[in-house]
């Protein structure tokens, strides 16, 4: 009976290890398919741009490009409950700023009525017709420079993040 016993709850471990590793923790690690949810805030030269705070989680699948490549890398292998501060170079980012992405056009062409001025935030209408932000960086007499890039090219971005969930 001793060693019925004995074989049974050594069946039984072995069992309970086998299923941690089908459920285990492995498998709630960041990689490449594996949906993921977590909070973060931004911050570019020491003021938050962006956080999830008072929004759901961001949710993506890791491997898509669905998020900057410098924050994709550095979240890679974390874990459900995990926090951390990762800093992303513009390379790995938005790129750096390009001379080639200035833009003259006609002050006609803008809305009647707009009087840009420098430094102003206008949105222009991409591709697939989404909003563009661009920047106004030039005004003068018949025509308007504006500045392409994105408004974070050339920022090195803090990122605070939790991660939430991996699936």
């Amino acid at each position: 009976m001793k060693k019925f016993f004995l074989i049974f709850v050594c069946l039984v471990l072995a069992i309970s290890v086998n299923l941690g590793k089908v459920k285990g923790a492995d498998n709630m690690t960041i990689e490449k398919g594996k949906t993921v949810s977590f909070d973060y805030t931004l911050t570019v030269d020491g003021e938050v741009v962006d956080s999830s705070k008072e929004r759901e989680p961001l949710s993506y699948v890791h491997g898509e490009g669905k998020i900057i490549p410098g924050l994709a890398s550095e979240l890679e292998g974390m874990k459900a409950g995990e926090q951390a501060t990762v800093k992303v170079e513009p390379k790995e980012a938005y790129g750096e700023e390009s001379p080639k992405a200035l833009k003259e056009i006609a002050k006609s062409s803008l809305p009647q009525g707009l009087e840009p001025k420098a430094g102003m935030m206008l949105q222009m209408q991409g591709p697939q017709g989404q909003a563009v932000p661009v920047k106004v960086k030039e005004v003068k007499d018949e025509a308007v420079v504006l500045d392409l890039n994105h408004p974070l090219a050339g920022k090195t971005l803090s990122f605070d993040v939790t991660v939430v969930s991996v699936e």
